[in-house]
């Protein structure tokens, strides 16, 4: 229960963050800040904070949980390959996401055994 909580708190403060931006924005440079260009001018940060408050919520209320961490799980895998490929320095909170995502999957394995 407390790790689904924090893993909640997290991706709420985070999907929250990308329309309030009470959160400083890390320095990007090079690559990194050519992908991240790209992709707000797609539109995508709305969309993904949209989708991590929802992650969030779910774990929060404790509904869905099974939605939840799939869809989480993609999330956090977007967020490391991101860190690794482009920002190895800032991949604390990415890895701590990706971790906790897969510490509930395992806790909550039963809810994923008819997907096999």
């Amino acid at each position: 229960m407390i790790l689904r909580i924090i893993l909640a708190i997290v991706l709420i403060v985070f999907g929250l963050n990308k329309f309030a931006h009470f959160l400083p924005d890390p320095e990007v440079t090079g690559e990194a800040a050519e992908f991240l260009g790209a992709l707000g001018k797609a539109g995508y940060f709305p969309i993904l904070g949209v989708l991590e408050i929802l992650a969030g919520f779910l774990l929060l209320t404790n509904k869905w949980v099974g939605f939840a961490l799939v869809l989480t799980s993609a999330l956090a895998a977007n967020f490391l390959i991101f860190h690794v490929k482009y920002d190895l320095a800032g991949s604390g909170p990415a890895a701590l996401v990706t971790l906790l995502t897969i510490a509930l999957i395992y806790g909550n394995w039963g809810r994923f055994r008819s997907l096999l």
